[in-house]
């Protein structure tokens, strides 16, 4: 999840930006493309992909990251979006600073606080998207260890009455999802500057 979270972050943060700081014709092209990939659920691209790719631990992780970079390009262009006409922004330029330092100088420190939040409430759909392919045999399989191949055991009603403990990843997933969707909540108030 981390993995997937963190990939899916930088690129979406690299395209997301971009798309803010040079508009026009690429924020078209980029914006486009980003709407065709968030037009489908990211469990039904991660399972395409998946099917596309194979199971396999690297394959998962490519499985999920893909779905997951245009999220985060679509909430750091809507952050970005005004920061460019900023007078700072401006004056940067006056100066003659590059293109890449007035970014990652000026506009990224600016919404960061955003995109910390973003991952954080991303994570818990990642790690319940991993959990499912590897539950319906798409994603991990039995030598390695993960939620949902450990739910996989608790298919088998027998197994399930012999040994009531196999259900417990299922615990574990739903602990998970809830104590990140609480860490962003709390870290989405704690970085909102209108809260205050």
């Amino acid at each position: 999840g981390f993995t997937a979270a963190i990939i899916g972050a930088t690129a979406g943060l690299i395209l997301g930006v971009a798309s803010a700081y040079y508009g026009g014709i690429f924020d078209l092209v980029v914006q486009r493309i980003v709407d065709v990939f968030i037009a489908f659920p990211l469990i039904i691209m991660a399972l395409a992909v998946v099917a596309a790719l194979g199971p396999g631990t690297e394959n998962v992780i490519i499985a999920i990251t893909i779905p997951f970079i245009p999220q985060c390009a679509r909430v750091v262009r809507s952050s970005a979006l005004a920061i460019p006409e900023i007078p700072y922004v401006d004056a940067a330029r006056a100066l003659g600073f590059s293109h890449r330092r007035i970014i990652l100088r000026h506009m990224v420190p600016s919404f960061l606080s955003h995109i910390i939040a973003s991952l954080t409430l991303a994570i818990p759909g990642i790690i319940l998207s991993e959990t499912g392919l590897s539950f319906i045999g798409l994603g991990l399989r039995a030598p390695a260890i993960s939620w949902g191949v450990l739910l996989q055991e608790a298919q088998n009603l027998r197994s399930v009455a012999l040994a009531p403990w196999v259900l417990t990843p299922g615990l574990a997933v739903v602990l998970a999802v809830l104590a990140f969707n609480f860490l962003g909540d709390g870290i989405r108030d704690a970085a909102d500057p209108y809260a205050r």
